[in-house]
């Protein structure tokens, strides 16, 4: 178990650090973990209202309204689902000492792109390369 790495509030990483140290794994770690924490908030929150919301609505136009309310916010839910899992394998990454470096290259991921989305896996020149190879393949 490692020591508990103390984190200032305004703590943001920089560029003249040494790449993924202590500080800069606790802040992304954090950040992860609060991003998972309102994502499941979130979660609840819409099996809450579904559940609570099930009512009988005898104009057909307003229960389409509502069944098509419904269909979004499950398929906004599914999206969710999915980021949740991105998040639980960075955290896994975290701690295996392989967050913060291209799965593609092993180059260290820049520190802006990871704070914008910590849950990347490439740089943004491996990202950009995966896009265009698949692209081309899609087209065919």
């Amino acid at each position: 178990m490692k020591a508990e790495v103390f984190l200032p509030d305004d703590y943001r990483p920089a560029e003249d650090e040494p790449f993924m140290n202590d500080l800069q794994v606790e802040y992304f770690r954090r950040k992860l973990l609060n991003w998972r924490q309102e994502l499941l908030d979130d979660s609840r929150d819409t099996i809450e209202a579904l559940q609570d919301g099930t009512r009988n609505i005898p104009d057909i136009a307003d229960r389409a309204s509502e069944e098509t309310d419904r269909a979004l916010e499950l398929r906004t839910r599914d999206r969710q689902r999915k980021l949740v899992s991105k998040i639980d394998a960075a955290l896994r990454r975290i701690e295996d000492g392989e967050y913060g470096y291209c799965e593609v290259t092993g180059e260290p991921i820049s520190l802006k792109r990871l704070d914008a989305r910590p849950i990347a896996t490439m740089t943004l020149e491996a990202q950009e390369r995966h896009e265009r190879r698949e692209k081309v393949h899609r087209d065919d």
